[in-house]
């Protein structure tokens, strides 16, 4: 029972952050804007450094000959979530089955399975950089695809607008963002063999400056979650009951049966398993309000499964450490 003891505090560590970053601009003791420059950090800076470090110190070629299949495993995982999300919506309510969809859809696929992993197996575990190869595309998956689950003619208004102003609607920077770079240039590093000839202080910078990216993210969280829900309006008991239903505890075990069917190797039955027990992204509600849909329900969703997730995510562990048990 130590592992799930060791993933209930994982999670619960991170939700401590949030609560944290809650308080702290309830309290003002730094202003709400301050968020939107600590995100700049956090997701331009501090997490591509830390993909980069983990890749160039703990990713092996050779031990993990693999690896290629990682980012094939990605797309069976998100095409099955996509079919699974989409189903979902037939027991939503009309009025907000696509905020639903995209909440089930967007996992937290970085930041929950990687606190988690090294929780589990310590910082030096090789897991942390397959994890990062395995969703190396999600982040360019979530900004390019996301304005899809909203209404067609709001999003082709938009369109319409950006174009008539000089700007497109898909921000390339996103698509092509700072993780997808890291990941790429770590992995020629490593696969070239030119990461021998890195001076180690490069090395040890990105470490460091990686360690922030984890508490900023969920400080960041936490703080945007007070802002949001200063005006959060209705709350919506019934659908928070189903959303739990379906993303902490349907998602992990239809993801468990088809893991023990296949019979991946350890380290992509636990990445495939972590993925589908994670909670929402928590960029959705940004985007759900861009596209004219309702923040306020998408923010009900992120709050109530990250919570929930200090149950759900551990005794889920315990359905799939007897099928996959550590080695």
């Amino acid at each position: 029972m130590n592992i799930i003891n060791v993933a209930f505090q994982s999670v619960a560590v991170l939700l401590i952050i949030g609560l944290l970053g809650f308080w702290i601009i309830k309290r003002n003791i730094l202003p709400q804007n301050i968020l939107q420059i600590l995100g700049v950090l956090a997701i331009d800076i501090a997490l591509p450094c830390i993909v980069f470090a983990n890749i160039i110190m703990k990713f092996s070629p050779s031990s993990t000959h693999l690896w290629w299949q990682y980012p094939l495993w990605w797309l069976g995982f998100s095409f099955i979530a996509f079919i699974l999300s989409i189903l979902s919506m037939l027991i939503s309510s009309k009025t907000t089955r696509r905020e639903f969809a995209i909440s089930l859809f967007f996992q937290n696929g970085l930041f929950f399975p990687f606190v988690i992993i090294t929780g589990i197996f310590g910082p030096t575990t090789s897991f942390v950089a397959e994890l990062f190869i395995f969703i190396a595309f999600h982040p360019t998956l979530f900004f390019s695809t996301n304005h899809l689950f909203f209404d067609s003619k709001k999003t082709e208004q938009e369109v319409n607008i950006n174009i008539k102003n000089g700007k497109t609607r898909l921000k390339w920077g996103r698509i092509f963002n700072p993780v997808l770079f890291s990941t790429l240039i770590a992995l020629i590093f490593k696969l070239s063999g030119i990461d021998r000839y890195l001076p180690s202080f490069i090395i040890m910078a990105t470490q460091m400056l990686g360690t922030m990216s984890i508490p900023l993210l969920m400080l960041i969280i936490g703080g945007s979650l007070y802002v949001d829900f200063q005006n959060r309006g209705k709350i919506y008991s019934m659908e928070i009951f189903k959303f739990i239903i379906i993303k902490n505890i349907l998602f992990p075990l239809v993801f468990i049966i088809l893991l023990v069917l296949v019979r991946p190797s350890y380290s992509i039955a636990l990445i495939i398993f972590l993925e589908g027990a994670s909670p929402p992204i928590t960029a959705i509600p940004f985007q759900t309000q861009k596209y004219g849909g309702n923040s306020s329900i998408t923010n009900q969703f992120i709050l109530s499964s990250f919570i929930f997730s200090i149950i759900s995510i551990p005794l889920m562990f315990i359905i799939f450490n007897k099928y996959f048990p550590i080695h």
